[in-house]
């Protein structure tokens, strides 16, 4: 499905070199690493959104930095999911607008059921600056499941969430990425969640290991 083919990337520093990773479908794996040490630039590389230094990144057989524009728009808008940590939602817009403007991006429609799995149903007419930080996340991550994504990248998905309703609106994710043949790359401090993962890596001293 995926592929990471010697990545190596570096601002004024270097911050990983030579990485390799294959995402298969139906399939869920966490990177984790200190803050700073570039896993979070490794989910902007794969999601399309930052080219690397080196290396190549292969979806469905198509070098994704040799893709026109267009070609890398429709695959952000039908076929990747991304979950930031910032919930980027449209403050003029209440909760189900927000998700709605992703669905009709699309061609998908708005289950009544995630709505009410991710307990937001009853706040979903809400304007987003009505909402809690915690409410706000769980609309930015029902607006990544309504749209059908083929693989969600989720960096820190759960970081404005408690412990319990975290659990919730992972299993949620993971149930998703089953039911649907998807798959899920996450970034996360959270070893708790890392270890719900298929795999797991740990990027560190430029390299990303398996753990």
């Amino acid at each position: 499905m995926l592929k990471a083919l010697n990545l190596s990337h570096k601002f004024d520093y270097q911050l990983f070199n030579n990485i390799n990773l294959d995402i298969k479908p139906a399939t869920t794996t966490a990177i984790m690493g200190v803050s700073g040490s570039g896993k979070s630039t490794i989910l902007h590389i794969l999601s399309t959104l930052l080219k690397p230094v080196s290396g190549e990144v292969i979806y469905n057989d198509k070098s994704l930095y040799n893709l026109t524009s267009d070609e890398l728009l429709k695959i952000r808008r039908y076929d990747f999911g991304i979950i930031f940590q910032a919930h980027y939602l449209f403050k003029g817009f209440n909760g189900f607008e927000n998700i709605e403007l992703a669905t009709i991006l699309s061609g998908q429609k708005i289950e009544a059921k995630l709505l009410k799995a991710l307990n937001i149903d009853k706040v979903i007419n809400q304007k987003i600056g009505e909402l809690s930080g915690g409410q706000q996340q769980r609309v930015s991550i029902a607006r990544v499941l309504a749209k059908k994504p083929k693989i969600i990248f989720a960096d820190e998905p759960t970081g404005n969430l408690d412990q319990i309703t975290a659990k919730e609106v992972m299993s949620i994710i993971f149930d998703y990425v089953k039911s649907n043949e998807a798959a899920l790359v996450l970034v996360t401090h959270d070893e708790y969640m890392a270890k719900l993962c298929d795999d797991s890596y740990q990027l560190a001293n430029y390299t990303l290991t398996k753990i």
